[in-house]
């Protein structure tokens, strides 16, 4: 498969009803394990195996993405790949499985591929990241920062010092750390994309934690791309809303709230990861070079600002 071709049927640019472009789901009311692992997910994602073409819009570039395992950052690692892309991926030890299958479809592509395990908790895996993956790939001018713990909690009370500090450390902490590691290598026209939510607008009672580090990520956006702006750096945000990966049913919701995700949105069915890759894709391309500190939003049709 070249990146101008996809072996499905219709892919992003086939005129589809976007209520019936993907089934309403209903999973299990029932949890897997953390970290959640894409060979888990029941039923299984789209992250643009094929459904997702490419047309070189990235022709060239060298992107390092964070969670790129599985989920959002999978499908935008594919959608990289697919438009032109070198990629490095960060992903926990025990997610190799599902990164080695993500290598794999980059590699398909023509594409390099550089795996770096580790935890984005700890600030020397956040700087040995970053280098390397500028060894690998030779360079960097994408930076996705994707990478998320959500757990959902049923009260303060029971919400732990332990799980605050992992949250905040992994949703807040290494995007600044990687980051600022990063710029050392970004030169100007580099891109450096986050991934909040429509939590930071809309938080649910169980997300308190989570919500709150992705209010954070909105206003690290928005700061830091009036920083950057002059130094020819742009940096946005991708908002997405219920969209079906990995961390859903390994704690991200309730057990009980499962079989209803994402059916609440106007389009009346969660999101596929799929579907947000080419947002990502726009903010990083130079199709987007006036786009300075916004956050995409991409939810299925719910209000935010």
């Amino acid at each position: 498969m070249t990146s101008e071709s996809t072996a499905g049927s219709t892919d992003q640019y086939t005129f589809q009803n976007p209520v019936t472009r993907f089934e309403s789901i209903t999973p299990a009311a029932e949890h897997t394990a953390e970290p959640g692992l894409e060979s888990d997910l029941e039923p299984r994602a789209d992250r643009g195996e094929t459904s997702y073409r490419g047309t070189g819009r990235l022709k060239g570039r060298k992107a390092l993405i964070t969670g790129a395992d599985s989920g959002i950052g999978a499908a935008v690692a594919i959608a990289y790949a697919r438009e032109g892309a070198d990629v490095a991926m960060s992903y926990l030890p025990e997610e190799e499985e599902d990164a080695q299958t993500v290598k794999e479809l980059i590699e398909a592509e023509g594409r390099t591929a550089v795996c770096i395990p580790g935890d984005l908790k700890d600030a020397g895996y956040c700087v040995s990241l970053v280098q390397q993956a500028v060894d690998g790939l030779g360079g960097l001018d994408i930076l996705v920062n994707n990478a998320g713990k959500q757990v959902a909690v049923e009260s303060l009370e029971e919400l732990t010092d332990e799980q605050l500090d992992h949250t905040f450390k992994t949703n807040i902490y290494s995007f600044f750390r990687v980051t600022r590691e990063a710029l050392k290598h970004l030169q100007p026209g580099s891109a450096i994309i986050n991934s909040t939510s429509i939590q930071a607008y809309e938080p649910s009672p169980t997300l308190v934690d989570y919500a709150s580090t992705k209010a954070a990520i909105n206003n690290f956006t928005k700061g830091l791309g009036q920083q950057l702006a002059p130094k020819g750096i742009r940096v946005n945000a991708v908002a997405p809303g219920p969209i079906w990966t990995p961390l859903q049913p390994s704690g991200g919701q309730p057990a009980e709230a499962l079989p209803e995700f994402g059916k609440a949105t106007p389009l009346g069915r969660a999101g596929q990861p799929t579907e947000l890759a080419p947002a990502y894709v726009f903010l990083a391309s130079s199709e987007a070079s006036y786009v300075i500190g916004e956050t995409l939003n991409v939810n299925g049709g719910m209000p935010s600002p």
